[in-house]
């Protein structure tokens, strides 16, 4: 009769052969770079496989080396990231290639990555393990429903005596030999099969151990967290249009630095006031004398928990006070406007002009 620790590793096999058999092709598995690795892992944050794949490979070929995305200009940088959101996840990931560069290599170990900014516990380890096979598992939330579901864990799995069970499951399934696919197979296991809803448990290398499954209990595992309620906001948003050369441009205004949000990045001019109020709180913000016109249009968008319902007007702003212009504020064309780190309701706010302008 085969021993547990048999068992253990017939599990952790069992896994990595079904990983040699149905990996995806992704572009940042094709080699063990430590940039391009820590690059996905920092892109798929909060964002799905599908919208980062494009991303990447443009972010790629715009900043090749740690050394081109270290010695950018930040505002290149945030342009490149425009679309992916969590704006803060570019302004750290310059920071932590400024910091890789100068100590001329990435660091090899867990608490090395950790130093760098933007990177926790479950990126490290990731890195680590991927690029230099330091034997220590993953936890990220695809794993941790495998695992929540394997344990059939009652509790919260964000709860450091959870995440102390899980994080030994992990090690259990984890081949010290083969410890960056032993990571990834877990991820791709929590990322194609054992899935939120409807998990393809038949197709599950790891059924035969899953307490869950055993149970028919799967999608009650992980419990499921008390979320945050979204919050709805309505915004009213100023689109002001001049021409030049016979080329239509459009009034930008670039957040602060300091902002909490979106910080650095181009906006149209907006205001959380309604419409009739909207001039005066416009000149409150952005100075100048505004006034408003018609409504063409609308805009959802959604930032975090916030959900913005913006209402998209025509507007003049002239004499009555000093508008903020240079690094501040200016006026661009579309083709400039795409090389902006711009704030993606910008582009829904062009769409809706677009849309309202009547057909030639």
């Amino acid at each position: 009769m085969p021993s547990n620790n048999a068992k253990k590793e017939t599990e952790a096999g069992r896994l990595l052969s079904w990983f040699d058999r149905h990996r995806r092709d992704l572009p940042w598995r094709r080699d063990r770079d430590p940039y391009r690795v820590w690059l996905s892992e920092i892109m798929l944050q909060q964002t799905r496989v599908e919208t980062v794949i494009p991303f990447y490979q443009a972010f790629l070929e715009r900043f090749p080396t740690v050394e081109h995305l270290a010695d950018a200009p930040i505002d290149a940088v945030l342009a490149a990231w425009s679309g992916l959101g969590y704006y803060r996840r570019a302004r750290q990931l310059q920071a932590a290639a400024q910091k890789v560069a100068a100590g001329g290599m990435f660091p090899r170990t867990v608490s090395g990555l950790l130093d760098l900014p933007g990177i926790g516990p479950y990126t490290a380890a990731a890195i680590a393990s991927i690029c230099f096979g330091v034997a220590v598992p993953v936890l990220d939330g695809n794993v941790e429903r495998v695992l929540a579901r394997r344990l059939a864990e009652d509790g919260d799995v964000k709860s450091a005596s959870v995440r102390r069970r899980l994080m030994g499951a992990a090690t259990e399934l984890l081949d010290p030999v083969r410890a960056g696919d032993s990571n990834q197979a877990m991820m791709e296991l929590g990322a194609t099969i054992c899935v939120p809803k409807r998990p393809r448990c038949l197709l599950c290398p790891l059924a035969g151990g899953c307490k869950a499954l055993a149970m028919g209990a799967t999608e009650k595992y992980p419990k499921a967290r008390s979320e945050r309620r979204s919050e709805e906001i309505s915004l009213v948003a100023v689109l002001v249009e001049d021409e030049e050369d016979g080329h239509r441009r459009t009034l930008l205004f670039r957040r602060p630095d300091d902002s909490s949000l979106l910080a650095g990045l181009w906006e149209v001019p907006w205001v959380d006031a309604a419409p009739k109020l909207a001039a005066a709180e416009l000149k409150r913000r952005y100075g100048g004398s505004w006034r408003l016109g018609d409504q063409i249009g609308t805009a959802r968008h959604g930032i975090t928990y916030r959900d913005l319902r913006v209402a998209i007007h025509l507007g003049e702003v002239g004499e009555g006070g000093e508008v903020r212009e240079g690094p501040e504020a200016g006026w661009f064309t579309t083709e400039e406007i795409a090389g902006l780190a711009a704030s993606s309701l910008v582009g829904k706010i062009l769409s809706a002009r677009h849309r309202s302008r009547p057909p030639k």
